[in-house]
């Protein structure tokens, strides 16, 4: 919009939105939740046991999980382990093909888990994982 100035010069109002604050701020909440989804898996507290050895989940695979009070999940919604077999198969998946992720908290007794196990090769799934978490390095304490 131009108007003219009392001393007869023309003036142009200045309306650009410098937009550049606006891209830093989307990106930084871009690599902000690329980094976080990976870590929000799962939303039942479990605690997994230490081990030297842990490899990193980068795609999304199906969890069963068992929390301390031995109550079992399955991709967070609660199961009964009996219905596991037969909610498994109806994934859709090949079962020779398919990757169980078992995360049990450290507090569950062998036998629960064991009976979740036998109920993931009940549906014909061979591949499973147990989740751990790495050891922290003395120097890290």
């Amino acid at each position: 919009m131009a108007y003219t100035a009392k001393n007869g010069s023309t003036q142009t109002a200045l309306s650009d939105i410098n937009i550049t604050p606006l891209v830093d701020v989307v990106l930084v909440l871009l690599v902000i939740f690329m980094i976080t989804a990976p870590v929000l898996q799962s939303g039942i507290e479990v605690a997994v046991p230490k081990t030297k050895t842990v490899k990193q989940i980068t795609q999304q695979r199906t969890v069963v999980t068992i929390d301390s009070q031995q109550r079992v999940y399955l991709d967070d919604k609660p199961v009964n382990v009996n219905d596991l077999p037969s909610l498994l198969q109806q994934k859709g998946m090949d079962p020779t093909h398919q990757v169980i992720y078992v995360r049990a908290d450290q507090k569950v007794p062998f036998g629960a888990f064991a009976s979740v196990m036998d109920a993931v090769k009940q549906a014909g799934i061979t591949n499973i994982s147990i989740v751990t978490r790495p050891i922290e390095s003395p120097s890290s304490q």
